[in-house]
């Protein structure tokens, strides 16, 4: 009987055992804190980014921008601008704003012409 009774206990052990073995580590995410960058920002990721530093009717310049450098951006007429997923103006702007540029860039000088100037809080649904 206590053969019977130690086979079964370490019987038990050795299946708890291979048990433990076979559990898996909890799956991380690809980039640890901040998800699938595919997946963050989604209405953000064609637009030019950067800090507004000066103005004029037909030209903003931006710093901060993913170029390193300032960024000369053409303003015209068809330009349009939003602000908090409403429709704003130029006047509306001052330097230091957070902008997010819906551009258009020249093939042959590579100037960019912004399309549609968004600040404040951008709603994935103006960018149609």
């Amino acid at each position: 009987m206590k053969k019977t009774l130690i086979s079964v206990v370490l019987i038990s052990l050795a299946s708890a055992f291979v048990l433990l073995a076979q559990t898996r580590e909890p799956r991380k995410p690809e980039n640890a804190r901040f998800g699938n960058p595919t997946n963050t920002g989604r209405n953000l990721q064609d637009l030019f980014y950067g800090v507004v530093k000066a103005l004029d009717k037909n030209e903003m310049v931006l710093e901060k921008t993913k170029f390193g450098v300032d960024q000369a951006i053409k303003l015209d007429a068809k330009t349009k601008f939003y602000h908090d997923e409403n429709p704003s103006t130029f006047a509306n702007l001052k330097t230091g704003d957070q902008v997010w540029i819906q551009v258009k860039t020249e093939k042959k000088t590579g100037e960019m012409l912004a399309k549609r100037v968004y600040t404040g809080v951008i709603a994935p649904t103006l960018r149609k």
